[in-house]
């Protein structure tokens, strides 16, 4: 949702991934040697699944798991790609093996509870999810003890706790300062974003509700990476990178990931940028009401990045009054809100 404001040249890292490549055999299997060996190399994975907001490759890579497979995998007695993964024996776990556990390729059916990478606060030991954890701790019992996984969950179940509270405060800060005015600029003085509205970026359906937030009832704002407050854009950081390094690491063994990689120091740092940018707006805030200035934003914000060459602007200008959602086909065609790929 972040990319869609921004032109294609800025999100290259987006598009080329989400396009084409994930519906293509040769993302993975590669153009004309398409060989199964090399498709069950962990490094197939690393082209797309590596980076700020999505960090698995990091996590698998620097984790126990991760050193085994770099110290071992020339070695054909350790890791035989050759074999099917079905038939694989290696001594240690690549992503195929577990993700595409028996070569199968949902990969969405051997992966843990997902919960938008770990950015929503969710109970992951809820009786919801235990199906999905038991399958889980099937794959680690290859090597494992059913005992040894679920502790393993348990701890990343505690890691996400933490992090959500995190994330909760970071997201106080900001909200304390929209609903006093002190967000500097508040989301009127924004370019409209890509539905042609002034939705605060943190209105995040019911969790912020209510006409001060912009948009209609239930209706969600978007993470917005320009175009925004400073504090928006720390939560954004808070929650997008360094919530999903911890969710990310402690599933995959890094703990080291999850902790002082960007991980929960730093959501402890940005916590900390946040409350230092409120105290500072608050004190100035007062100033300026003592001594009579009545700021006005710049006339940049308006005009947003790039924004102008995107949708929202464009609606408001085409078609005032209406929205990208009055405008689409059919009710439901933007709705993200759909369950994960079955078996």
């Amino acid at each position: 949702a972040w990319s869609i404001e921004r032109p294609p040249g800025d999100t290259a890292g987006c598009t080329f991934c989400h396009t084409s490549a994930e519906e293509r055999c040769n993302t993975c299997h590669q153009r004309h040697q398409f060989d199964p060996a090399v498709a069950r190399h962990s490094e197939q994975c690393k082209a797309c699944h590596w980076g700020k907001d999505h960090r698995d490759w990091e996590a698998y890579d620097i984790s126990i798991h991760g050193v085994v497979y770099q110290v071992n995998k020339w070695n054909p007695t350790e890791f035989d790609f050759s074999k099917k993964l079905a038939d694989a024996d290696y001594v240690g776990p690549t992503c195929q093996y577990c993700h595409m556990r028996g070569g199968h390729h949902n990969v969405q059916r051997l992966s843990t509870v997902y919960t938008s990478m770990g950015m929503s606060n969710a109970d992951r030991g809820a009786p919801l999810w235990k199906e999905k954890r038991d399958t889980w701790v099937s794959v680690c019992d290859d090597c494992h003890s059913p005992r040894f996984a679920r502790e393993n969950l348990q701890a990343m179940d505690e890691a996400c706790k933490d992090a959500g509270l995190k994330y909760t405060e970071t997201f106080k800060v900001a909200e304390n300062l929209m609903l006093a005015g002190m967000d500097e600029p508040m989301p009127k003085d924004l370019a409209p974003d890509w539905s042609g509205q002034h939705i605060w970026s943190l209105k995040i359906g019911a969790y912020h509700d209510g006409p001060e937030y912009g948009g209609q009832p239930g209706e969600s704002g978007e993470f917005r990476m320009s175009n925004c407050s400073a504090v928006e854009r720390i939560c954004f950081e808070s929650v997008g990178y360094w919530q999903t390094y911890i969710m990310k690491g402690m599933a995959h063994g890094s703990w080291n990931d999850a902790t002082y990689c960007d991980g929960s120091f730093g959501m402890d740092r940005w916590l900390v940028k946040a409350k230092t940018f409120a105290e500072e707006a608050i004190r100035l805030s007062e100033i300026e009401k003592k001594v009579g200035i009545n700021w006005v934003p710049q006339e940049f914000w308006k005009k947003g990045d790039w924004l102008d060459e995107l949708t929202g602007p464009r609606i408001v200008k085409e078609f005032p009054g209406k929205t990208i959602f009055d405008l689409c086909p059919e009710p439901g065609w933007l709705d993200t809100h759909h369950a994960p790929a079955e078996e």
